[in-house]
């Protein structure tokens, strides 16, 4: 067996976001079974101090600063016809690494992490092709544009459009597509032009559980310290569903729960948009932003909400609260992907008067609320370890059962 050639769009240290997340453990997961090159972009400052990360698990990588900003990427695209996550991570630098490293290493499977790198498979390259699309983002970009005015209705219709051309064309050229959930590879295989017949995929995501155990984490001493119930949200706070699942809790879900409690809502997360921050001069809201470990405000939650009404794929901040060991309070939207029991492992809200109503519930009732705790670290840690999903990876890239061309 010959090596694997890995590319992803961001660099996958520290595994801190959702999308860092995943391409963290497949690289782990991959460099089990072969040496992995890596090649990757840094754009921040810790990104760019991964070096050492990064040799420690493969046998080469380049780790290139992406410097394209939004506007410039914006204009190439439209001047070119493509959309515009592909100028946004097209670099010289990258594609001449790619071209040396098939050149000087014996690579027989090249994986691609997010469909903005499918830019870079070589229409030479004779060997396996994996890549992992993780959702169908050009429906996502149907959803913001149905959501917007215009112009900026058109602008994303248009990335929608030229996305899905995009995603058509990745998947024909894979031996393999992989999508975080099974609702992802049937919304995706419907998608398809009528007769394409690959091999489509849903590999879930992870928890790490040893790392999220509640018994090695004490609560956010000044959650500990203040009344409450306390309701905490995590995520990247620049993200348009998490802005507008925090919003939708800020402005509609607790100050109904005010009426009869101290509830405080904690919004923990990096990057915060204008109008997060904004949500901190409600009553009993505060906005944290970045956080050096958001394991404490999760310990010291009453409960952790995902009033989520856009998510795609399996929602890591639902894995994270589960495996601390806290009730999780989420929409049908952030269920997706969990096999849970709903009113055991979790309690699943179908609209605001659901989200008072559980959460009154649960402030009220710690029995009920321990025990729904136990009961989804005992779920997560039983049925979506990291390890069960690394496991699958052998087939996947042709190095086990299961690796030959199929129709899904």
């Amino acid at each position: 067996m010959g090596e694997i050639l890995f590319l992803c769009h961001r660099v996958p240290f520290p595994p801190d976001r959702g999308d860092k997340i995943r391409s963290h453990h497949l690289l782990k997961g991959l460099a089990k079974l072969a040496p992995v090159h890596v090649g990757t972009f840094a754009e921040t400052a810790q990104d760019r101090e991964q070096d050492v990360a990064l040799g420690e698990v493969s046998a080469s990588h380049l780790l290139v600063d992406r410097d394209m900003s939004l506007p410039r990427a914006g204009l190439r695209a439209l001047a070119s016809g493509r959309p515009v996550s592909l100028p946004a991570f097209a670099d010289k630098r990258l594609s001449r690494w790619v071209a040396q490293t098939l050149v000087s290493y014996d690579i027989d499977t090249v994986v691609i992490f997010s469909g903005q790198m499918g830019q870079y498979i070589p229409d030479s390259f004779a060997g396996r092709v994996v890549v992992d699309l993780c959702d169908v983002d050009s429906a996502k970009f149907e959803t913001y544009a149905s959501e917007a005015s215009f112009p900026r209705s058109w602008l994303l219709a248009r990335e929608a459009r030229l996305l899905a051309r995009e995603e058509a064309r990745i998947a024909a050229r894979a031996d393999c597509t992989l999508l975080i959930t099974d609702h992802e590879r049937a919304l995706f295989r419907s998608r398809l032009p009528a007769g394409s017949d690959g091999d489509v995929r849903a590999l879930g995501n992870g928890i790490d559980a040893a790392f999220f155990d509640p018994a090695a984490t004490a609560p956010h001493p000044e959650l500990a310290a203040t009344p409450g119930p306390h309701f905490v949200f995590t995520g990247q706070m620049d993200y348009p569903p998490n802005i507008a699942a925090v919003e939708r809790f800020a402005s509609a879900i607790l100050p109904r729960l005010r009426e009869t409690a101290k509830a405080q809502f904690h919004i923990v997360g990096r990057a915060p948009t204008a109008e997060v921050t904004r949500l901190g001069a409600l009553p009993g809201v505060r906005v944290w932003g970045e956080v050096p470990d958001v394991r404490p405000f999760l310990a010291g939650a009453s409960a952790v909400v995902a009033p989520l009404t856009l998510a795609r794929g399996v929602q890591n901040k639902v894995l994270e609260a589960m495996a601390m060991a806290r009730p999780v309070l989420l929409s049908p939207e952030a269920a997706t992907g969990i096999e849970a029991r709903e009113g055991e492992h979790f309690a699943i809200c179908r609209d605001d008067a659901d989200f008072v109503a559980a959460a009154g519930e649960i402030a009220a009732d710690q029995t009920r609320a321990g025990a729904m705790g136990r009961a989804a670290r005992g779920f997560v840690m039983a049925e979506m370890s990291w390890e069960a999903i690394e496991a699958q990876l052998a087939g996947i890239v042709g190095r086990g059962q299961g690796g030959a061309r199929h129709a899904a």
